[in-house]
């Protein structure tokens, strides 16, 4: 394998580990995904119906299918809903 192969593998697989230990990092921290409160563009990952699977790509305020992690405990006193809230909100929408 050439210099510049292994140095491409090696970065993909940081990344890959960064992506992954993430939202294990967020929960094993005290925190929660809360749907329906993310402003446009600071949602932090996909969004419930697939329409686009990466941070920062919500484009409209409050989508109830778009979420943010948040401090346990808090996620009803911002007004937004847990994951099988908007899946329910989802289906009747």
């Amino acid at each position: 394998m050439d210099q510049r192969a292994m140095i491409a593998a090696a970065a993909a697989s940081l990344m890959s580990l960064t992506l992954l230990s993430t939202p294990a990092m967020a929960q094993s921290a005290g925190k929660e995904k809360c749907f329906g409160i993310a402003k446009a563009g600071q949602n932090d990952c996909a969004n419930l119906s697939g329409t686009h699977s990466c941070a920062g790509q919500t484009t409209v305020d409050g989508a109830k299918d778009d979420w943010k992690y948040v401090a346990k405990g808090t996620c009803k006193q911002l007004g937004g809903l847990s994951v099988t809230e908007a899946k329910e909100a989802a289906k009747k929408g």
